[in-house]
């Protein structure tokens, strides 16, 4: 890498003429990794009151970069998709059951933030260590969170966050059903990690497994080899001990999906390295979890296997995607306006008003076809198709000098686009700041296979946005 190159460029400057030094622009995704992380760290913290001043930033900040990067940079495969996507947005906000201007144009400004990246990334100066640094900061992070959950479970009380005020408004009843028992008979919450919900350490266990496989295949070391198999394993365990099935469900089909492109590209080596580990650890991680709390991962894990996995999503999600499909397409096939469900009608939408009643939506699917209809999904499904086949084709490349591990990257952000899709069927992921993330990891990922691979990706075109 240029040094003096990458030091001289400008990822922005707010202040126009002003000789206020900024960071260079291999280090800015690094700044918003690490901006992501601490607005989510803010929830847990004694001013963790200020929930929706944390979370607009988390999302804001997104927007932001749109205003602070300058145009230019390759264009991603899905970038015309995304903007099908916003322009289906922005017309539902004339929606005649569209909610108050203000939580429409919220609504709007949320798609905007997560697909945001999309354009942003491209327009930054990044480098292939860019990538590993931002891949390494959130793994270090989820790791942190996935131990701290395990140990939420051994010493209960002592590692314990504070809990979302929206969880303690459901009353002591509802908490009691985020409650597991150990197996000296205490009750305690499901490990929540370094977040403010029960449960809430599962999705840090799929990202300790998944970039911890990542980690794993680039290794140079044997510390990092260690410290690659000691995440993974705490990942799974706390995913074990979280009892959200639809998360170990996507961390397993995570695995699978990588396995399954080690196997098609030939790599008998890394193949047989992360089968082996991958398979003893989940061996141990469940003996761990069993020591730990038999009765709830015997009975929550046991379902998985001794019931039909039809039957099991069914009496969980499924009637949710059968309402979906058989009711709510037919009554919204363009739509049932903005803002009538979720974070922006809870906190600027008005309730109760006739023709634009609260509706909820516990499915990706279902909280699309409410914002846009049919067309919204088509467009959205669009993008991520094209996401999956822009990664696809970094995992068949091989790596050129300078560039080793770009591939296994590739594989593994494959798993990782194939696990979200999954998810998509039990919470809607992209009204999230994991949807936001999903965004920013394989654009990234594209942002650097662009300069790599210049016969794939055309570095000089530019974007629109």
């Amino acid at each position: 890498m240029n040094q003096q190159r990458a030091l001289s460029g400008r990822a922005w400057n707010p202040i126009e003429g002003g000789s206020a030094p900024v960071l260079p622009p291999y280090r800015v995704v690094e700044a918003f990794v690490l901006f992501q992380i601490l607005s989510t760290l803010a929830l847990i913290s004694p001013i963790g009151g200020l929930r929706v001043a944390f979370r607009a930033a988390a999302f804001g900040s997104s927007i932001a970069m749109l205003f602070f990067t300058r145009a230019g940079g390759p264009v991603h495969p899905a970038r015309n998709a995304a903007l099908l996507v916003l322009g289906i947005i922005g017309l539902e906000i004339l929606h005649p059951n569209s909610n108050t201007l203000l939580a429409s144009v919220a609504q709007l400004g949320m798609y905007i933030a997560i697909l945001g990246p999309l354009f942003w990334v491209p327009r930054l100066d990044v480098e292939f260590l860019t990538l590993r640094r931002s891949l390494l900061i959130l793994w270090t992070y989820h790791s942190v969170s996935a131990s701290l959950g395990v140990l939420q479970v051994y010493v209960p009380g002592v590692f314990q966050p504070r809990i979302s005020p929206m969880i303690l408004g459901q009353g002591q009843g509802y908490l009691n059903t985020l409650m597991i028992v150990t197996s000296s008979g205490v009750r305690v919450l499901r490990p929540m990690g370094l977040s403010d919900i029960p449960g809430g350490a599962a999705i840090s266990g799929l990202y300790a497994v998944l970039l911890g496989m990542g980690f794993f295949l680039t290794a140079r070391g044997g510390r990092m080899t260690v410290a690659s198999i000691t995440s993974m394993m705490l990942g799974l365990i706390v995913l074990y001990l979280s009892q959200i099935r639809s998360l170990l469900v996507t961390t397993m089909i995570c695995v699978v999906v990588v396995v399954t492109v080690l196997v098609v590209r030939g790599e008998r080596a890394k193949l047989g390295g992360l089968g082996a580990v991958v398979a003893l650890l989940i061996v141990i991680s469940f003996k761990t979890a069993i020591s730990v709390a038999s009765a709830n991962v015997n009975d929550r894990v046991g379902s998985l296997i001794t019931s039909e996995p039809g039957q099991v999503y069914y009496s969980n999600r499924g009637k949710f995607l059968e309402e979906t499909i058989t009711e709510d397409l037919p009554k919204y096939p363009l739509g049932a306006g903005l803002a009538r469900w979720g974070m922006m009608a809870s906190y600027f939408g008005e309730e109760n008003v006739a023709g634009r009643e609260g509706l909820w939506a516990e499915l990706q699917w279902t909280g699309w076809l409410f914002d846009g209809g049919l067309p919204l999904i088509i467009a959205y499904c669009v993008a991520l198709a094209m996401a999956l086949r822009t990664v696809w084709n970094i995992s068949r490349e091989p790596d050129p000098p300078g560039y080793e591990g770009l591939a296994v990257w590739g594989m593994v952000l494959i798993g990782y686009i194939i696990g979200i899709v999954a998810l998509m069927f039990s919470y809607p992921v992209f009204m999230s700041q994991t949807g936001l993330e999903f965004w920013l990891l394989t654009t990234l990922l594209f942002a650097v296979a662009a300069k790599a691979h210049p016969d794939l990706f055309n570095p000089h075109s530019r974007t629109v946005f």
